[in-house]
């Protein structure tokens, strides 16, 4: 009689075991993705492509959403503040590309 109990138990907490794992796959799968980034280095000259994915814009996005997106990162990649003067000067010439100023030449 114990041994049935037993086998019981067993089977029942195998099977919330099983329950439990199917519920956090699911909650996995459906889970929101980070978002993933672009693979690569910079071009040797930029293109219009590559200054919107920069600033992560449209190219065709308008200059109040470029200039806030240039504001945006240029706060977190600063050179004063502990950023790559480089990473600014990427940042800056995707700004001018995107904005149809002249081209800024880069000191690197």
């Amino acid at each position: 009689m114990a041994s049935a109990v037993v086998a019981g138990l067993a089977v029942g907490a195998a099977a919330y075991a099983g329950k439990a794992a199917i519920e956090i796959f699911t909650r996995y799968r459906s889970a929101p993705r980070l978002r993933q980034f672009y693979k690569g280095g910079f071009l040797p000259e930029m293109t219009k492509r590559e200054a919107a994915q920069i600033l992560g814009q449209r190219e065709s996005a308008g200059e109040e959403r470029i200039r806030e997106a240039h504001l945006r990162i240029m706060k977190a990649n600063h050179p004063d503040l502990g950023g790559s003067s480089y990473i600014a000067e990427k940042v800056n010439e995707a700004k001018d590309m995107l904005l149809g100023k002249n081209k800024r030449t880069s000191h690197f």
